[in-house]
């Protein structure tokens, strides 16, 4: 059953992922899905409304909030992942259910496949916001990822690089789009995410790089730098 988690995020730079990542290295565990070189390759396209209300909710800071997003790994489109994501005073629920990649080309058209009543309760959820409120996908976020994982509190702990925005969504599933860079060269995104309790030597090893906690959203980096 999905919950509400801890998120904490941190703009880093070069020399301060270097350190961090080896600290990580030190206390946690690589994830078991990364590739040879330790990373993955995120790509998801987001929905916003004809009035762009998540946009402004994030600008806003806005909650609770949440947005739909469809998700795949690496070049693997034979497992595409519907996902709706909230917040809540300062915590993050995911919700997600798998889809078909021929679900993907409908919903990425702005219209709904034909469905039962048996369907995931999220994928409805989508089927309502697209009639009720014109929910169509309206940017692409890709990025690479470096994860790190602790069974303890259920803690991760990601370095996030190489951010890019692009509006070429009918790309999506080939990934041959044009991107825009969001990220200034060499910067990268800390995310720390846990259940209840950070345990206290992940927290003293990690967090004494005089970070800055900061709101920033993928997704909204990723439309403002069209605008």
């Amino acid at each position: 059953m999905s919950r509400y988690r801890h998120e904490y995020k941190y703009l880093i730079d070069p020399r301060q992922e270097a350190l961090l990542r080896l600290k990580a290295g030190a206390v946690l565990t690589r994830d078991p899905h990364v590739g040879p070189d330790g990373t993955y390759l995120i790509r998801s396209a987001y929905f916003d409304d004809l009035d762009d209300s998540c946009l402004s909710e994030n600008l806003g800071g806005s909650d609770p909030r949440s947005k739909f997003r469809i998700r795949y790994y690496n070049q693997d489109t034979g497992r595409i992942q519907l996902e709706k994501k909230s917040k809540r005073r300062g915590m993050c629920l995911k919700e997600a259910c798998a889809i078909t990649r021929r679900e993907c080309e409908i919903f990425l058209s702005g219209a709904v496949p034909a469905f039962t009543p048996e369907e995931p309760e999220i994928k409805k959820r989508l089927f309502t916001e697209i009639r009720l409120r014109g929910l169509r996908p309206v940017t692409i976020v890709t990025y690479e990822r470096i994860p790190f994982i602790y069974a303890g509190g259920n803690v991760r702990v990601t370095f996030d690089q190489k951010l890019s925005s692009s509006r070429e969504l009918g790309r999506f599933l080939s990934g041959d789009y044009a991107r825009r860079p969001v990220f200034p060269v060499g910067q990268s995104l800390l995310e720390v995410k846990w259940d209840e309790v950070l345990p206290r030597h992940i927290r003293e090893t990690l967090l004494t790089e005089n970070l800055s906690w900061t709101a920033f959203s993928k997704y909204y980096m990723c439309r403002v730098v069209h605008l």
